[in-house]
């Protein structure tokens, strides 16, 4: 099977609020529409974790950001032009999301992926995707397909071919949150 039938198969399911389990630019993940209050809401249960805690979201550029965020400061442009590691930017004033992916603060925390598949994805969904690590709540992350847990694959929807894990870096992004006035806070290196 090609990436392209990959593809047009995971977004079938997510246009149906299902859940996938993919390879991003840094580890497995699980995701779904950020869009749909109940597909996150299955995510949270899978994940067995509580929905106070925040999820990450894969967004295909700045423009997608820009659709989901009230304003973007500055040094966010910056930093993402000279990115070249994976880098997850916690943006203030979330909109336009399942209120279960935005973070009680109003914050929601998006990556740009650096990986063809995940950034293809994306681009042709149109709309951000929850992308939360492929572990029950409190496990250690897996990093590679190989050790992903019987319950996450078979509680999801659908599962992307492990072959494109290729160039995933098997580690998680650094997580920068951004305040509205530009102030940088580093939350993991």
């Amino acid at each position: 099977m090609d990436t392209t039938e990959i593809i047009k198969e995971a977004l079938q399911v997510l246009k149906d609020g299902g859940i996938i389990l993919y390879p991003t630019d840094t580890v497995w993940g699980i995701g779904c529409d950020a869009t749909n209050e109940k597909a996150v809401a299955k995510i949270y249960e899978i994940k067995r974790r509580s929905d106070s805690k925040s999820l990450v979201l894969l967004a295909s550029d700045l423009d997608m950001v820009a659709k989901h965020v009230k304003t973007i400061p500055d040094i966010a442009i910056d930093l993402v032009e000279v990115n070249d590691k994976p880098m997850t930017i916690i943006y203030p004033g979330a909109q336009y999301l399942a209120p279960n992916a935005v973070a009680a603060d109003g914050t929601v925390g998006i990556r740009i992926p650096l990986n063809d598949f995940c950034k293809e994805l994306v681009r042709r969904f149109r709309k951000p995707i929850v992308s939360t690590s492929a572990n029950i709540s409190g496990e250690p992350t897996p990093h590679f397909f190989k050790e992903i847990s019987e319950e996450i694959k078979s509680a999801v929807d659908y599962t992307v071919n492990p072959k494109l894990e290729l160039g995933s870096t098997g580690e998680a992004s650094q997580i920068i949150k951004l305040s509205v006035d530009g102030v940088v806070e580093i939350i993991r290196p």
